[in-house]
Order: C-alpha cells, then structure tokens, then sequence
C-alpha cells in the first residue's frame, strides 16, 4: 500500500488555489512548531459567501495539500458552512492521511478558522 493516497499526492503536485491574496478581507496563519509547517490562509468574502481563498503553506508534502484540500472545501461555500469544516473532512477528502501527518490537516483547520475569525474582527469594526 502506498503511503499517500493518489488525491494526496494530486494536492500536493498540483496544489489548487496557491498564492498571496492583496484584497484579502480574511487572513489567519497558524504554525506547528513541532514539525515547522506553517499555513496562511486569506478569505475574500462578499455577502458571506467565500468568493476567493488562496494560501501559502511552508512544509510537507502532506500539509501543502491539506491546504489545497481546504481551500477547494471552502471555496463559494457561506461563512457558516465553512466554520464547521473539521480536520477530519480534510483527511477524509484526501481519502486518508498517515496517522503522523493527521497534524497536517488540523493546521488547515485552524488556517481557516483563524481566517474566518480576522474577517469576523474586522467586519465588527467596519473595515
């Protein structure tokens, strides 16, 4: 059996949505310093609805496609649905990560929700 699943190893070849976002209204980075991964992820929203999401993540093979993974989870979907994405939806999307890389998608996770929550703030203070 392969150690990675053909979807994990498309993610991570093709990674969907890559790249810094200017006219973010959403930006949430969170890191695990155990492995070094890092994930920042930024949100376009309009009418709460996710329009755009783009990210950029520093490590393995694993953690850059839980990002891809997220984003395409994510993406045009309301702000309600994308709350409730979980860290066990990425992998399962994924069809499966190894249970030392379970870690992976639990950063994309809590990118999102850490994205989530800036345009939370920054709605509240009417920017």
């Amino acid at each position: 059996m392969a150690l990675y699943s053909d979807k994990v190893m498309d993610h991570f070849l093709h990674p969907r949505n890559v790249g810094m976002m200017e006219d973010a209204n959403g930006v949430g980075e969170v890191g695990n310093a155990k492995c070094g991964d890092i994930m920042k992820m930024y949100l376009k929203i309009e009418d709460d609805t996710i329009q755009d999401v783009k990210f950029e993540t520093f490590g393995c093979g694993s953690a850059i496609a839980s990002s891809s993974m997220a984003t395409e989870m994510i993406k045009g979907k309301p702000v309600s649905e994308a709350m409730q994405l979980t860290n066990k939806a990425v992998a399962e999307a994924l069809d499966g990560l190894p249970a030392y890389k379970m870690h992976c998608s639990v950063l994309a996770e809590e990118a999102v929700q850490a994205a989530l929550a800036d345009y939370e703030k920054r709605k509240a203070e009417g920017r």
